[in-house]
Protein backbone atom coordinates (compact mmCIF):
# COMPACT_ATOMS: atom_id res chain seq x y z
CA UNK A 1 0.00 0.00 0.00
CA UNK A 2 1.56 3.46 -1.29
CA UNK A 3 1.34 6.79 1.05
CA UNK A 4 -1.30 7.96 -1.42
CA UNK A 5 -3.06 4.75 -0.66
CA UNK A 6 -2.82 5.28 3.28
CA UNK A 7 -4.00 8.85 3.13
CA UNK A 8 -7.02 8.31 1.42
CA UNK A 9 -7.72 5.57 3.58
CA UNK A 10 -7.48 7.87 6.92
CA UNK A 11 -9.40 10.20 5.05
CA UNK A 12 -12.39 7.39 4.50
CA UNK A 13 -12.28 6.59 8.15
CA UNK A 14 -12.59 10.33 9.41
CA UNK A 15 -14.83 11.28 6.94
CA UNK A 16 -16.58 8.11 6.06
CA UNK A 17 -20.49 8.40 6.61
CA UNK A 18 -21.08 4.20 6.24
CA UNK A 19 -21.33 2.83 9.51
CA UNK A 20 -18.01 0.73 8.33
CA UNK A 21 -16.35 4.01 8.28
CA UNK A 22 -17.82 4.80 11.73
CA UNK A 23 -17.11 1.94 13.47
CA UNK A 24 -13.02 1.36 12.31
CA UNK A 25 -12.68 5.04 12.90
CA UNK A 26 -13.91 4.54 17.00
CA UNK A 27 -11.39 1.29 16.66
CA UNK A 28 -8.69 3.07 15.94
CA UNK A 29 -8.98 6.06 18.10
CA UNK A 30 -9.73 3.68 21.29
CA UNK A 31 -6.12 1.92 20.02
CA UNK A 32 -4.24 4.80 19.95
CA UNK A 33 -5.51 6.34 22.92
CA UNK A 34 -5.45 3.34 25.53
CA UNK A 35 -3.40 3.35 28.33
CA UNK A 36 -2.88 1.15 31.23
CA UNK A 37 -4.50 2.26 34.25
CA UNK A 38 -1.21 2.11 35.95
CA UNK A 39 -1.25 3.46 40.11
CA UNK A 40 0.66 7.09 40.84
CA UNK A 41 3.33 5.42 42.96
CA UNK A 42 4.44 2.93 40.15
CA UNK A 43 4.41 5.84 37.43
CA UNK A 44 6.78 8.04 40.08
CA UNK A 45 8.87 4.44 40.09
CA UNK A 46 9.02 4.16 36.21
CA UNK A 47 9.86 8.68 36.12
CA UNK A 48 12.56 7.95 38.84
CA UNK A 49 14.00 4.38 37.27
CA UNK A 50 14.04 6.62 33.69
CA UNK A 51 15.72 9.65 35.37
CA UNK A 52 18.43 7.52 36.88
CA UNK A 53 19.33 5.21 33.97
CA UNK A 54 19.51 8.10 31.52
CA UNK A 55 21.72 10.53 33.79
CA UNK A 56 23.80 7.05 34.25
CA UNK A 57 24.00 6.69 30.89
CA UNK A 58 25.31 9.77 29.85
CA UNK A 59 27.81 10.56 32.21
CA UNK A 60 29.41 7.10 31.26
CA UNK A 61 28.82 8.87 27.72
CA UNK A 62 29.86 12.40 28.41
CA UNK A 63 33.16 10.62 30.52
CA UNK A 64 34.50 7.81 28.05
CA UNK A 65 33.27 8.94 24.70
CA UNK A 66 32.06 12.54 24.23
CA UNK A 67 34.79 14.26 26.14
CA UNK A 68 37.41 12.56 25.09
CA UNK A 69 36.16 13.18 21.19
CA UNK A 70 36.09 16.86 21.87
CA UNK A 71 39.50 17.00 23.62
CA UNK A 72 40.91 15.57 20.76
CA UNK A 73 39.43 18.38 18.26
CA UNK A 74 40.94 20.92 20.85
CA UNK A 75 44.47 22.08 20.32
CA UNK A 76 44.45 22.71 24.64
CA UNK A 77 42.48 22.37 27.08
CA UNK A 78 42.44 22.98 30.90
CA UNK A 79 41.18 21.03 33.94
CA UNK A 80 37.41 19.92 34.80
CA UNK A 81 35.73 20.49 31.37
CA UNK A 82 32.62 19.64 31.19
CA UNK A 83 30.44 19.00 28.00
CA UNK A 84 26.81 18.54 27.74
CA UNK A 85 23.95 17.30 25.15
CA UNK A 86 26.54 15.68 23.11
CA UNK A 87 29.84 16.73 20.68
CA UNK A 88 30.19 20.62 19.16
CA UNK A 89 29.91 20.97 15.43
CA UNK A 90 33.30 21.70 13.72
CA UNK A 91 34.14 22.86 10.61
CA UNK A 92 37.09 24.95 9.27
CA UNK A 93 40.74 24.74 10.32
CA UNK A 94 39.85 26.31 13.60
CA UNK A 95 42.44 26.36 16.28
CA UNK A 96 40.35 26.09 19.50
CA UNK A 97 41.67 26.41 23.40
CA UNK A 98 40.27 26.54 26.37
CA UNK A 99 40.97 27.07 29.97
CA UNK A 100 40.23 25.56 33.34
CA UNK A 101 36.49 24.68 34.43
CA UNK A 102 34.83 25.24 30.97
CA UNK A 103 30.89 24.39 30.72
CA UNK A 104 30.15 24.01 26.82
CA UNK A 105 26.97 22.88 25.22
CA UNK A 106 27.09 19.95 22.88
CA UNK A 107 24.58 21.67 20.56
CA UNK A 108 27.26 24.42 19.84
CA UNK A 109 29.01 25.28 16.26
CA UNK A 110 32.79 26.16 16.05
CA UNK A 111 34.09 27.48 12.63
CA UNK A 112 37.51 28.64 11.73
CA UNK A 113 37.44 30.61 7.64
CA UNK A 114 38.65 28.76 5.62
CA UNK A 115 40.50 31.56 3.73
CA UNK A 116 42.27 32.61 6.86
CA UNK A 117 45.51 31.74 8.37
CA UNK A 118 45.10 29.85 11.64
CA UNK A 119 42.22 31.12 12.71
CA UNK A 120 42.52 30.73 16.32
CA UNK A 121 39.83 30.86 19.18
CA UNK A 122 40.52 31.51 22.62
CA UNK A 123 38.71 30.87 25.74
CA UNK A 124 39.68 31.64 29.20
CA UNK A 125 38.64 29.82 32.60
CA UNK A 126 35.39 29.38 34.25
CA UNK A 127 33.98 30.33 30.91
CA UNK A 128 29.64 29.16 29.92
CA UNK A 129 28.95 28.26 26.54
CA UNK A 130 25.10 27.72 26.00
CA UNK A 131 23.34 25.57 23.70
CA UNK A 132 22.98 26.16 20.03
CA UNK A 133 25.69 29.04 20.12
CA UNK A 134 27.58 29.62 17.09
CA UNK A 135 30.76 31.02 16.68
CA UNK A 136 32.30 31.58 13.32
CA UNK A 137 36.13 32.74 13.50
CA UNK A 138 37.74 34.86 11.01
CA UNK A 139 41.37 35.60 12.42
CA UNK A 140 40.89 35.41 16.53
CA UNK A 141 37.84 35.17 18.93
CA UNK A 142 39.18 35.75 22.36
CA UNK A 143 36.71 35.05 25.35
CA UNK A 144 38.03 35.72 28.52
CA UNK A 145 37.93 34.59 32.27
CA UNK A 146 33.89 34.26 33.35
CA UNK A 147 32.01 34.85 30.29
CA UNK A 148 28.46 33.88 30.30
CA UNK A 149 27.28 33.33 26.77
CA UNK A 150 23.63 32.25 26.99
CA UNK A 151 21.74 30.18 24.71
CA UNK A 152 21.44 30.84 20.76
CA UNK A 153 24.51 33.14 20.70
CA UNK A 154 26.37 34.37 17.65
CA UNK A 155 29.76 35.13 17.13
CA UNK A 156 30.04 36.33 13.71
CA UNK A 157 33.96 37.04 12.76
CA UNK A 158 33.66 36.21 8.96
CA UNK A 159 29.68 36.41 7.02
CA UNK A 160 30.77 33.88 4.28
CA UNK A 161 29.91 35.35 1.20
CA UNK A 162 30.91 38.01 -0.36
CA UNK A 163 28.82 41.69 -0.37
CA UNK A 164 28.46 41.79 -4.18
CA UNK A 165 25.80 39.75 -5.79
CA UNK A 166 27.13 38.69 -8.72
CA UNK A 167 30.32 37.36 -6.74
CA UNK A 168 28.06 35.49 -4.19
CA UNK A 169 26.23 34.13 -6.77
CA UNK A 170 28.97 32.54 -8.25
CA UNK A 171 29.95 30.78 -5.00
CA UNK A 172 33.27 32.92 -4.20
CA UNK A 173 34.42 33.44 -0.91
CA UNK A 174 34.00 36.50 1.26
CA UNK A 175 36.54 39.34 1.70
CA UNK A 176 39.33 39.58 3.71
CA UNK A 177 38.31 43.47 4.81
CA UNK A 178 34.92 41.89 5.82
CA UNK A 179 36.52 39.35 8.38
CA UNK A 180 37.15 40.84 12.04
CA UNK A 181 38.27 40.03 15.40
CA UNK A 182 35.84 39.47 19.03
CA UNK A 183 37.00 40.43 22.12
CA UNK A 184 34.98 39.66 25.26
CA UNK A 185 36.63 40.91 28.08
CA UNK A 186 36.84 39.46 31.65
CA UNK A 187 32.91 38.93 33.41
CA UNK A 188 31.32 39.70 30.61
CA UNK A 189 27.61 38.31 29.94
CA UNK A 190 25.70 37.64 26.77
CA UNK A 191 21.74 37.53 26.97
CA UNK A 192 20.09 34.66 24.88
CA UNK A 193 20.18 35.37 21.25
CA UNK A 194 23.05 38.06 20.98
CA UNK A 195 24.86 38.39 17.96
CA UNK A 196 28.62 40.02 17.77
CA UNK A 197 29.72 41.25 14.72
CA UNK A 198 33.46 41.19 14.07
CA UNK A 199 36.03 44.31 14.68
CA UNK A 200 34.23 44.51 18.58
CA UNK A 201 35.23 44.42 21.68
CA UNK A 202 33.16 44.22 24.56
CA UNK A 203 34.58 45.65 27.73
CA UNK A 204 35.02 43.77 31.11
CA UNK A 205 31.90 43.17 33.27
CA UNK A 206 29.41 44.52 30.78
CA UNK A 207 25.90 42.73 30.24
CA UNK A 208 24.42 42.83 26.63
CA UNK A 209 20.55 42.18 26.88
CA UNK A 210 18.83 39.46 25.07
CA UNK A 211 17.92 39.75 21.40
CA UNK A 212 21.07 42.60 20.39
CA UNK A 213 22.97 42.78 17.91
CA UNK A 214 26.44 44.28 18.57
CA UNK A 215 28.39 45.91 15.89
CA UNK A 216 30.33 48.59 17.75
CA UNK A 217 32.80 48.13 20.82
CA UNK A 218 31.26 49.05 24.44
CA UNK A 219 32.84 49.82 26.92
CA UNK A 220 33.33 47.97 30.60
CA UNK A 221 30.39 47.98 33.34
CA UNK A 222 27.76 49.02 31.34
CA UNK A 223 24.24 47.98 30.66
CA UNK A 224 24.01 46.96 26.70
CA UNK A 225 21.13 46.42 24.52
CA UNK A 226 19.18 46.94 21.25
CA UNK A 227 19.84 46.71 17.38
CA UNK A 228 21.88 47.95 16.77
CA UNK A 229 23.16 47.59 20.94
CA UNK A 230 23.44 50.74 22.71
CA UNK A 231 24.33 52.09 26.28
CA UNK A 232 21.33 52.08 28.40
CA UNK A 233 23.25 52.60 31.66
CA UNK A 234 26.25 52.26 33.45
CA UNK A 235 27.06 49.62 36.14
CA UNK A 236 28.14 50.65 39.56
CA UNK A 237 31.72 49.33 39.62
CA UNK A 238 31.26 48.02 43.27
CA UNK A 239 28.20 46.22 42.14
CA UNK A 240 30.16 44.76 39.21
CA UNK A 241 33.16 43.58 41.69
CA UNK A 242 29.98 41.85 43.94
CA UNK A 243 28.85 39.87 40.94
CA UNK A 244 32.10 39.02 40.09
CA UNK A 245 32.88 37.54 43.50
CA UNK A 246 29.97 35.64 43.38
CA UNK A 247 30.54 33.49 40.21
CA UNK A 248 34.05 33.49 39.73
CA UNK A 249 33.78 29.61 41.25
CA UNK A 250 29.96 28.68 40.16
CA UNK A 251 28.92 25.37 39.39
Amino acid sequence: MNTLSVYRFKQWLKEGDTPLASRLFRIAKFIRHFELPTPRLLNKFFYGLHKTLTTQWQAIVHLFFYLPAFKGRLNSYGKRTLLYGGIPFFSGPLIMNIGDDCRISGQTTFSGRTNSTNPTLNIGNNVDICWQTTIAVGNNVIINDNVRIAGQGFLCGYPGHPIDPIERALGKADLDIQVGDIILEKDVWLGSRVSIIGNVTVGEGTIVASGSVVTKSLPPFVLAGGNPAKVIKKLKIEHSKAIKEDISYEA
